[in-house]
């Protein structure tokens, strides 16, 4: 069981939660993932670690509520514990001097970048973050990314903070004014990631994206974090999470993503519905107490 420590609510469907895990956060290196389960029948759910600390044994997770099981995780507050947190998993991110280097944070891939952005400027790297949301109440931890980077240029599709352009735009500019960017990473949704990948490609500047595939046992058994590359076909649970965003069919992948999309939407549903069965019910059973006390 692990507990968790700290919960923090970063918009309306953003959640923040600090683990305590003190073997997973002794290994974590950024890059790297966990798989959790909220309890013995829920679903594994793989996030991208968004911070560590190896001595105080804490993993922090940041995720959206996008469906039944992240919902239901959403509910879950400090104290309560998850039933299994696996990992860490997948390959960390190789941290060098590159040089000058640009990391592209599309919504809650801000989360994900942190670690990356933070390790590569500890490294000797000059780093630039480009933060991107559909609006203000999405962007998170600019403060936490200034603190630890050379510059952050924040967008928003709606202009309501920052700048009003997609994330491709001021990525452009700097590649057109700086012919020294050694390396881009994108970590987003798979969409940016793609036309992330598509306007650095012809500069010739090396682009990483993590990819957000469905993963189910995060141990390269199962296939279906399947992504095809260039060279063959790459499990992103063993083989990644990053890759180069030049070599990806981004085609396919935005197909695969989309699969299961009617299962998950009825399963979302299904929730819902008992959720507020369950809610209504307790409602109803404490309104019937207080009248039998009153």
């Amino acid at each position: 069981m692990y507990k968790i420590l700290h919960k923090e609510v970063l918009s309306e469907t953003v959640k923040l939660m600090i683990l305590e895990a003190p073997l997973v956060a002794h290994k974590a290196k950024a890059g790297q993932f966990v798989i959790v389960r909220i309890d013995e029948t829920g679903e594994r759910i793989p996030l991208t670690i968004a911070d560590f600390d190896a001595e105080k044994g804490t993993v922090t997770i940041i995720f959206q509520e996008v469906g039944k099981s992240t919902l239901q995780m959403g509910q879950l507050e400090e104290g309560e514990y998850f039933e299994n947190v696996v990992g860490p998993l997948g390959h960390a991110t190789e941290i060098k001097n590159y040089g000058k280097v640009v990391m592209v944070a599309g919504g809650v891939g801000i989360a994900p970048i942190f670690p990356i952005a933070r390790a590569l400027k500890q490294a000797g790297n000059h780093v630039t973050v480009i933060m991107g949301a559909r609006n203000k109440s999405l962007l998170f931890w600019e403060d936490r990314m200034r603190a630890e980077t050379d510059e952050v240029i924040l967008c928003t599709d709606d202009g309501s903070y920052g700048r009003k352009a997609l994330i491709t735009e001021p990525l452009k500019e700097i590649l057109e004014q700086n012919k020294d960017i050694a390396q881009v990473w994108a970590i987003g949704p798979s969409i940016m990631m793609k036309f992330a990948s598509l306007t650095t490609k012809p500069f010739n500047v090396p682009t990483l994206v993590s990819l957000n595939t469905i993963m189910v046992d995060g141990t390269g058994m199962c296939g279906g974090c399947r992504v095809v590359m260039d060279s063959g076909a790459k499990f992103v649970c063993v083989d990644g999470p990053e890759f180069d965003g030049h070599h990806v069919d981004w085609d396919l992948l935005l197909a695969r993503l989309s699969f299961f999309k009617t299962e998950e939407q009825a399963a979302t549903e299904e929730w819902k519905e008992k959720d507020h069965k369950c809610r209504t019910d307790s409602l109803f059973e404490a309104g019937i107490k207080a009248g039998q006390n009153g």
